[in-house]
């Protein structure tokens, strides 16, 4: 059952894709029964050859492997490397794979954010990771910061669980039908001393389930609270409780983009620094890269790391997940982390700048930040659907030729399969 606390887990922080995709290889390479993989992007580069490979090793190895991956955040891969590892055995399954119109795909919302590996219901990886060389620091650049846990003991049964409901869920009656099937992995046995929870949100029964924790863990806060996180645009309930935070003599610092790799993003979250700032919360803009993180700590045991932003598509869309984690040695390890950052890379943002202009700017933050707040719930105006899988097959596909550039588009003739390719990577969140 999710959002339940387990004890006796092992926890390790791992920063940026130069200690994340190693360690996930190196796993996927020991592998012995399951492998199952949740990513908003798996790119055709440099990582996505490196985790592509020790997935069809594993594959041709006896290793049931599943991997789902977002029709909005991939879609640019190409036949060769798709069929390499569907003829492997590997399944490869689409997340809410939509039409496009013209070159222009609708799929905005709704994503499958999370990024979650499973191997042998014995090992789990969460965080904002994404399976791309833009984690790694010779990306150049735009290289991103960003951070996983590595977690072992009763904890990866939730995550695990959560991958196993997405797929019976939203596979084929027929597919569906294979996962309950399948052999139940032995339980997670206990390998440290680290209570840990799994939070999940989706569009049906944990709605609020990631906002409910950091609001929890702000309102019990004694003496810091330090978020760093990449679009920031959070509800208003959120932004109160940081504020009465402070207020109460908290020490609430923010860590935010400042090398956005979406300006307006970056333009959003100036709006609210004056609201903030003056009730005495701190910020700091990261400037060496683009800040991808989510991730936070209060007082001395808190901390949390995962996929979720604090803006409306995290918060209102997304299937998204994070991990809960209460240990003074992680808090601290993640602490320390936070306070190189912000010596080393980071500018203060002075509140004279951040209040200048505050008496015109307040009907522009008005209005936007209620528009965006509320704009999720515009959207449940629409005609809905249910986001579904689509299984790539070897058999029955057809290409579709599109008239504008691309490379090649997949499209299973039985489950009209998408793979869009196009080469736009920096409109993505």
């Amino acid at each position: 059952m999710i959002d339940l606390w387990r004890d006796n887990n092992d926890v390790k922080l791992l920063i940026n894709g130069e200690e994340f995709f190693p360690r996930m290889c190196e796993c996927i390479a020991e592998a012995k029964t399951e492998i199952l993989i949740e990513t908003f992007i798996l790119a055709e580069d440099k990582v996505g050859y490196q985790v592509r490979d020790a997935l069809v090793a594993a594959a041709k190895r006896g290793v049931r492997v599943d991997i789902t991956v977002d029709d909005y955040g991939t879609f640019d891969l190409s036949k060769e490397f798709v069929d390499k590892l569907i003829n492997a055995g590997v399944k490869l399954h689409i997340f809410d794979p939509q039409p496009n119109f013209r070159g222009i795909r609708f799929n905005f919302f709704r994503r499958l954010h999370r990024k979650l590996v499973v191997i042998d219901n014995n090992v789990a990886f969460i965080g904002g990771i994404n399976l791309s060389a833009d984690h790694l620091s010779d990306f150049g650049p735009k290289a991103k910061q960003d951070y996983t846990v590595e977690l072992h003991g009763p904890i990866v049964a939730d995550i695990h669980k959560t991958c196993i409901d997405l797929l019976l869920r939203a596979s084929t009656k027929e597919d569906a039908l294979i996962y309950r099937n399948y052999p139940k992995q032995p339980a997670p046995q206990s390998s440290g001393k680290v209570q840990t929870l799994l939070s999940i949100r989706d569009n049906q029964k944990h709605k609020n389930d990631i906002q409910r924790q950091y609001l929890l863990a702000i309102r019990l806060a004694k003496h810091r609270i330090v978020i760093a996180n990449a679009y920031f645009f959070p509800s208003y309930r959120i932004l109160r409780e940081l504020r009465r935070a402070a207020r109460r003599g908290v020490e609430v610092t923010l860590i935010l983009q400042g090398q956005p790799d979406m300006p307006w993003v970056s333009m959003l979250s100036g709006l609210l620094y004056s609201y903030l700032m003056r009730a005495g919360v701190k910020i700091h803009e990261y400037c060496k890269r683009p800040l991808h993180g989510k991730v936070a700590l209060m007082d001395e045991e808190w901390a949390t790391v995962g996929s979720s932003n604090l803006d409306p598509l995290s918060l209102s869309l997304n299937l998204e997940a994070n991990v809960i984690i209460h240990d003074t040695s992680f808090n601290q390890q993640l602490y320390d982390h936070f306070q190189e950052l912000t010596q080393s890379s980071c500018k203060p943002v002075n509140i004279k700048v951040a209040t200048k202009g505050y008496w015109w700017r307040t009907p522009l933050i008005f209005l936007s930040f209620h528009f965006l707040r509320g704009f999720p719930g515009m959207l449940g105006w629409l005609p809905a659907h249910s986001p579904e899988l689509k299984l790539v097959s070897s058999k029955k596909r057809s290409f579709n030729e599109h008239s504008f550039n691309v490379k090649n588009a997949h499209i299973n003739e039985e489950h009209g399969d998408n793979i869009k390719v196009l080469r736009d990577r920096e409109n993505r969140v």
